[in-house]
């Protein structure tokens, strides 16, 4: 018998049938057994744990993740790896892991109200609407690894050329609509504009709760040609889309 760690034992699939009982108590203490078959390890014995503490044991993981990932330098490929075995929404701009908090029911509202006046003006065009959480790859020109976001809206007109061998989205969308909070203001007004801008995309829309406004940037050839702020009363226009319009009194209509 041999000690991996504290409170965890390893032993063999004989040791356990001869002492199963010794085992049970020495688990039910708050240990851990490994048995092995063969010299390999096949079965972990751990303590039972109710409903409850399973959902404690799971936040009180996330919170980890949440401390370990936030921040974190990391390549394109290890980003792809901890985002796929996490639950955490997460983001990936510049190396560095951004962590996504729950959106506000103000955000959910305005997000929904946009997401409607975008999808009645696309209806029967090839251009489609999407909402987050959906993982968009953004390639800036002389850099290898992409930027990966999670956008609250965009509308993509090249989903059936640029799905890849995976079912993901890899092209890059025409437009993209964030809707700004606390936590991620500096972020979205800044890196990710300037992601959005290098990575080829069209038109970005940034909503502001607090103000009540939308910021309309369009892009062309990777620079700012035009830049209009949207508020009180009036109407949000595209100019990567010739009639897309967007009522800012409806946009804001939280009821």
């Amino acid at each position: 018998m041999s000690e991996n760690r504290e409170n965890s034992k390893t032993i063999t699939a004989t040791e356990l049938k001869k002492n199963l009982g010794k085992y049970i108590d020495y688990v039910n203490e708050n240990n851990e057994v490994v048995i092995t078959k063969n010299g390999e390890k096949a079965i972990r014995m751990t303590p039972y744990l109710s409903d409850y503490d399973r959902y404690y044991l799971m936040q009180v993981k996330e919170k980890a993740l949440d401390y370990q990932y936030g921040g974190k330098k990391v390549s394109y490929e290890e980003f792809m790896e901890i985002s796929e075995k996490s639950e955490l929404r997460m983001e990936f701009i510049d190396g560095e892991i951004i962590l996504l908090g729950s959106p506000s029911m103000e955000h959910q509202a305005i997000s929904g109200n946009l997401y409607l006046a975008f999808s009645h003006f696309l209806k029967g065009k090839k251009c489609k609407v999407f909402y987050a959480p959906f993982d968009v790859h953004f390639f800036k020109p002389e850099i290898k690894d992409p930027d990966v976001c999670q956008p609250d809206l965009f509308i993509a007109c090249n989903i059936e050329e640029t799905l890849n061998e995976k079912g993901r989205y890899m092209g890059t969308p025409s437009l993209v609509v964030e809707i700004l909070s606390p936590s991620t203001r500096s972020i979205d007004m800044v890196k990710k504009l300037n992601t959005y801008m290098l990575s080829g995309v069209a038109e970005f829309w940034v909503v502001d709760p607090k103000q009540k406004t939308i910021m309309v940037y369009a892009f062309k050839d990777l620079q700012i040609v035009d830049f209009h702020t949207y508020r009180n009363d009036e109407v949000a226009l595209s100019q990567a889309f010739d009639g897309l319009a967007a009522p800012l009194a409806e946009v804001y209509n939280l009821i």
